[in-house]
């Protein structure tokens, strides 16, 4: 084992330790602190463990690193079982970074907050580990262009988990007024995803570039993860709680809120013409209000009630335009809206303070029938 190769090694397993060290004491105090927050869905006490399964992910990286340096030092890395080892606890790592994009609210549709598609996402990733053990098994390689066969299933899967991770950061970032980190984000993934090839395309690089290329990448990758769960807790503590939030309907179109979070009290909100919204934003607090447990959130989506997540968005941006509110006071959609899971959402004022014009409520009743 070359100097180089011991000093990639050493430096990835101390770096992945501290970062999961970091991130697993960052998840336990946000838990602590923001616990009313996190749990506020009592239909479903859904524990966010997006920055929990970040830090399993770098344990593992220690693992791996571990697994490498016996792998170098007994020496056994030209055996296939070291490379079935090297790819497997790759297959894990790419696992827990899935499970963990589960919880990012900017993470595309099809993934966050959807157990349905990620029960599918987990199924193929054990499909995957089964096709690389097969290949190991069989050590099938391409020794004209140097290419390791069983690696390639591998390298598919990290392709497809980088590019959820570059739109997850990116729309992250950029929504929480980061956009140059966003930016970095994205460079970060890819040097990520470059540091990746060399395990398929051994004539790939030389030893230093491509060791130098991933403790990069790696260490960056932390940084960015860092840099995240800091946004979360300012993110967490500017967070209007459910039961500040006091909301009344007076009249067709009128509406007064209050959310002293945001410096908002007793403001009062002329919907005019913006009929659909105020009709959306009314069925939200009538089904909150009125029903019972599961039934108080609404489907949106194509085959809901409500039929494209734009018309929640409409609801947040007219009152920020209305309100004429500063950049950092304005309100985003999960400030109102929890989103539950499978399309469906629900208004996060308590039941106790919604006040519907009784006059309005009995029109919506006749209208809704």
């Amino acid at each position: 084992m070359t100097e180089v190769t011991t000093f990639y090694i050493l430096s990835h397993i101390f770096i992945s330790f501290i970062g999961g060290i970091l991130l697993l004491a960052l998840w336990f105090q946000i838990r602590k602190q923001f616990k009313q927050i996190l749990e506020e869905n009592e239909q479903e006490k859904r524990v966010d463990k997006g920055l929990l399964y970040l830090s399993l992910a770098m344990f593992v990286w220690v693992a791996s690193g571990i697994w490498a340096y016996l792998g170098n030092s007994i020496p056994f890395k030209d055996n296939s079982i070291f490379q079935l080892g090297i790819h497997l606890l790759s297959l894990l790592n790419n696992l827990f970074l899935l499970l963990a994009l589960f919880y990012f609210y900017y993470a595309p549709k099809f993934i966050y907050n959807n157990k349905k598609n990620i029960k599918i996402i987990i199924v193929l990733i054990t499909f995957t580990s089964i096709i690389t053990i097969i290949l190991s098994y069989f050590n099938i390689s391409n020794s004209s262009t140097n290419l390791l066969i069983e690696g390639v299933p591998d390298l598919l899967v990290t392709a497809f988990l980088c590019y959820l991770l570059a739109v997850s950061f990116y729309r992250t970032f950029v929504h929480r007024g980061l956009k140059v980190v966003g930016y970095v984000s994205l460079l970060i993934i890819i040097l990520v995803f470059i540091s990746q090839i060399s395990g398929v395309f051994l004539d790939f690089g030389t030893d230093f570039s491509n060791n130098f290329l991933k403790i990069i990448a790696k260490t960056s990758l932390i940084a960015i993860f860092l840099v995240l769960a800091t946004s979360w807790v300012i993110r967490l503590a500017n967070m209007p709680k459910p039961n500040e939030m006091v909301i009344q309907f007076l009249d067709w179109g009128l509406v007064k809120i209050s959310i002293p979070t945001k410096g908002i009290f007793n403001q009062t909100i002329d919907f005019k013409s913006k009929t659909t919204q105020y009709k959306n934003l009314l069925k939200f607090a009538v089904r909150r209000k009125l029903s019972e447990n599961k039934q108080q959130s609404i489907q949106v989506g194509l085959a809901g009630e409500i039929k494209n997540q734009t018309y929640l968005t409409r609801i947040i941006d007219n009152i920020n335009s209305i309100l004429q509110l500063k950049k950092d006071k304005q309100l985003e959609r999960s400030d109102l809206f929890t989103f539950i899971g499978e399309g469906k959402y629900r208004l996060r004022i308590i039941p106790e303070n919604i006040i519907i014009d009784n006059t309005l409520l009995e029109e919506f009743k006749q209208n809704s029938l």
